[in-house]
């Protein structure tokens, strides 16, 4: 299951993470996100042994939609070694948001 990263313990887990950590910027209201959303826990279940999957609910976080420039939501962005790697904006089915993360993986 995704857990809530904040701006707090981002840093520390984007760079301690020996896997490649996927965040998805959502929000409540957002329609779109509550779609994408049940994607990203199956994500999160099924590829837990090659990633690390967080939310980041980005109205109780506007630091780091600010720091990452996410002007549309769901954003997910997948970093690897520290960095931000590939970014998604947008509801998408299942199927291509798996072959996108594993194409960058």
């Amino acid at each position: 299951m995704a857990q809530a990263i904040t701006s707090a313990d981002f840093d520390s887990i984007i760079s301690s993470s020996t896997k490649p950590v996927l965040i998805d910027f959502w929000a409540t209201w957002c329609g779109p996100c509550r779609a994408l959303g049940p994607k990203i826990e199956e994500i999160s279940e099924e590829m837990a042994d090659k990633l690390a999957v967080y939310k980041c609910n980005v109205d109780e976080e506007p630091e780091l939609a600010q720091k990452f420039q996410i002007v549309s939501i769901p954003t997910v962005i997948l970093f690897k070694d520290g960095n931000a790697v590939h970014s998604l904006v947008g509801n998408m089915p299942k199927d291509e948001l798996v072959s996108e993360i594993e194409a960058h993986l």
